[in-house]
């Protein structure tokens, strides 16, 4: 069984210092106009988010361009996330994960739009450990130039095949995420999918959406350890 966690509103809340080290890094490059919240970043994709952001500007998003917004923004969030710590995990993240942990049969892993050093900068930040989740598939890690989210959990279940030798129905992972388009992900490839209430979208727009559950927080320990366990789950009791 394999179980996915998005990063940003999922896991932890950064309290926006991912967007304005984008707008930080903007202004280092290309001068004091640019602006950061011109985009939706919600459930994006960090290669795809930065090439709206620069088309926003009227810029033009070629690969030396996104290289250097990329390395530039790492710089900045580290700056941001050291100076004034901001990142915490969600109620109800370290619980959970410590008690998925000891089970054998399940491995943890992560399913985001974050670049791989960014996305582990705000892990460490909020307290948990990149380490602890054996997959990990990144927002640059697309196969397809025009990248999408769908594209990720095939990345996801190879991954879990190059580790333990056994390919994995998709019917046994379980996508975690606080976006619809988390939920879009998963169901496109017949993942299960567990929407949180704190982070990109609201709980009216994650009802509204095709998730198997929805939940405000991850919090109630037991009963969401124990609908991620079984098979045929029923919505668990708070």
């Amino acid at each position: 069984m394999l179980i996915l966690f998005d990063i940003d509103g999922t896991l932890l809340r950064t309290q926006r210092a991912g967007v304005r080290a984008v707008g930080d890094a903007g202004r280092e490059l290309f001068g004091t106009e640019f602006k950061e919240d011109l985009i939706d970043y919600a459930g994006g994709l960090d290669p795809v988010l930065f090439r709206n952001v620069l088309k926003a500007h009227g810029l033009p998003y070629e690969t030396a361009h996104i290289d250097q917004l990329r390395a530039a923004y790492r710089r900045h969030l580290e700056r941001r996330l050291n100076d004034s710590p901001v990142a915490i995990a969600l109620p109800g993240v370290p619980e959970l994960l410590d008690a998925l942990t000891p089970h054998e049969h399940i491995t943890l892993g992560l399913l985001t739009g974050n670049f791989p050093e960014t996305g582990a900068l705000k892990l460490t930040a909020a307290g948990i450990d990149v380490e602890r989740f054996d997959v990990r598939v990144w927002g640059c890690d697309s196969p397809h130039e025009e990248a999408i989210r769908e594209h990720l959990p095939p990345v996801a279940v190879d991954r879990y095949h190059d580790l333990h030798g056994v390919r994995l129905d998709y019917a046994r992972v379980t996508i975690i995420g606080d976006t619809i388009h988390d939920v879009r992900c998963a169901k496109a490839h017949g993942c299960r999918a567990l929407a949180v209430a704190t982070g990109g979208h609201d709980r009216a727009q994650l009802d509204a959406s095709d998730a198997d559950l929805v939940v405000e927080d991850l919090s109630h320990t037991q009963g969401l350890l124990e609908w991620l366990m079984n098979p045929r789950p029923t919505v668990p009791t708070t």
